[in-house]
């Protein structure tokens, strides 16, 4: 959006989730404008297709080093609007770094792969003539005449698709749009970016960044606009794929709108982990508190439901409770704060009615479980059972459970007891239930003495069953946003 546009533009402002206060304005597409970044998109991705690898890289590197020259505005945009604390906004941009510089380490090697064609006799023979045009016959040839034979080689190669859609969500305002912007742009594709609604803030900083590093004008188009344009740009056939990351209610609803086009959908989850009798207690119960209840528990990947072997069940929960008193709750923008507000007001007032519902049922509130505004009370509930919204549903919320079991199979089985499989923790020292879990446990990664939150960049990352469609992590993206053209060249 040139200058003359932004002064033409109606703006929004974004406020802070903490207190409400303005943080910056920004500017809101119509429909003219979110057809001008569609047919910008398909210029781009004219550009963007013909660069060579180096180019796109080097672009991706460049972003990296200006991202790192403007790291704390990059943090402070994002505890601001995201109501992030600073520790936490400081992660996040380290983690985008990594994923800048990864995309273009990958860019560089990415590409296909040969598929031998000569691997089975028989249809080799079938498949082949001699060079009269005569049929094959491998029973009456040496191996002189077998390797004076015409050969084929295959080559499997990858292509960008085209423009990509991108829907973001508002948790990680920097790295998760980064997860879907910097493969796309890795592999020659242009993007049309539609940020969370209350985070496009930092998306606009992003595309200043990209900008500097001399991605093509067209190359990327932030669109801040309202669902029902949105929606408009899924169903549009101009966009090559739709990649989307948030909840599963609009995640499966968007591929019911999106056609024939390619959908990626990384969706919800309400991660559960077990903590074995032969565990390190205190280690397990920092991670699931870190994992839990730091950023508000808004992490698709965080700890909801904890399930702890019986013999070691009260030390754990001990340990726990103080851990999560030690929690410090507050202002984002302060230092030192571990949990700040959740995105906003309605998110609060409908994760404490979960808690107040839970109670109702016979759960026990053993810490926290208030609400002041957004701020929602690191809580730990006991005495949960499937069926209750803070066990079966993804809570997004400072909110986790702890019961016991009895053997790991159960355990595991409870684990598993949901529509959701984004990623589970184990904390044992037996590799052997490490092993066995993860045939019955249907998540799309499973953290060994660690908790589901662990995550780096380059992961495959993805779920099973409602948790989503297909795998985002730099290399897994740049698959799902390619595609292959096989070519045979038979020569003599």
């Amino acid at each position: 959006m040139n200058v003359q546009e932004r002064r033409a533009a109606a703006f929004e402002t974004i406020r802070s989730p903490y207190d409400g206060s303005p943080v910056g304005e920004m500017p809101v597409a119509d429909e003219a404008a979110v057809e001008k970044a569609i047919v910008a998109a398909q210029r781009g991705f004219a550009i963007m297709r013909r660069l060579p690898r180096f180019a796109r890289a080097d672009i991706l590197v460049r972003a990296a080093e200006i991202l790192r020259k403007r790291r704390d505005e990059a943090v402070r945009t994002i505890a601001a609007e995201a109501g992030k604390p600073l520790y936490d906004a400081r992660g996040e941009v380290a983690r985008s770094l990594f994923n800048l510089t990864n995309a273009a380490a990958e860019a560089r090697r990415f590409g296909g792969h040969e598929v031998p064609l000569d691997m089975d006799a028989g249809v080799y023979e079938y498949q082949t003539t001699t060079a009269s045009g005569a049929p094959l016959d491998l029973a009456k040839a040496d191996l002189d005449a077998l390797a004076s034979v015409r050969r084929r080689v295959g080559i499997a190669r990858r292509f960008p698709i085209g423009p990509i859609l991108a829907i973001a969500p508002f948790n990680f305002p920097l790295n998760l749009v980064l997860h879907k912007v910097a493969p796309a742009l890795a592999v020659g594709n242009s993007v049309v970016l539609k940020p969370a609604p209350q985070t496009p803030l930092t998306s606009l900083l992003l595309g200043e960044i990209l900008a500097e590093a001399g991605l093509p004008d067209d190359a990327l188009q932030i669109v801040h606009c309202p669902v029902p344009l949105a929606e408009k740009m899924v169903k549009d056939d101009r966009f090559a794929m739709v990649t989307f990351t948030g909840s599963a209610k609009v995640g499966w609803h968007i591929k019911a709108l999106a056609g024939h086009k390619k959908v990626a959908l990384e969706l919800g989850g309400n991660g559960a982990v077990i903590v074995c009798a032969d565990a390190d207690l205190d280690y397990a119960a920092a991670r699931c508190v870190r994992g839990g209840v730091v950023y508000g528990g808004q992490y698709c990947i965080g700890v909801q439901r904890i399930l702890v072997e019986r013999a070691v069940h009260e030390p754990f929960v001990a340990k726990l409770l103080e851990k999560v008193r030690a929690c410090k709750v507050g202002n984002p923008m302060q230092e030192g704060i571990d949990v700040g507000p959740v995105i906003d007001e309605g998110s609060a007032i409908r994760i404490e009615s979960w808690i107040r519902e839970a109670e109702a049922a016979g759960a026990k509130v053993l810490v926290g479980g208030t609400r002041e505004r957004a701020v929602i009370q690191p809580t730990v509930l006991a005495d949960t059972k499937p069926g209750m919204k803070v066990e079966d549903e993804e809570i997004f919320g400072p909110v986790v459970t702890v019961n016991p079991f009895d053997t790991f199979e159960q355990a595991v089985t409870r684990a598993n007891d949901s529509k959701y499989g984004l990623q589970g923790g184990l904390f044992t020292r037996d590799i052997t239930r490490a092993f066995s879990a993860i045939e019955d446990w249907d998540v799309g990664g499973l953290m060994v003495n660690d908790v589901p939150i662990y995550r780096l960049d380059n992961m495959p990352f993805g779920g099973w069953k409602q948790s989503g469609l297909g795998r985002e992590g730099t290399v897994y993206a740049m698959e799902e946003m390619t595609d292959i053209k096989h070519l045979v060249i038979n020569y003599a």
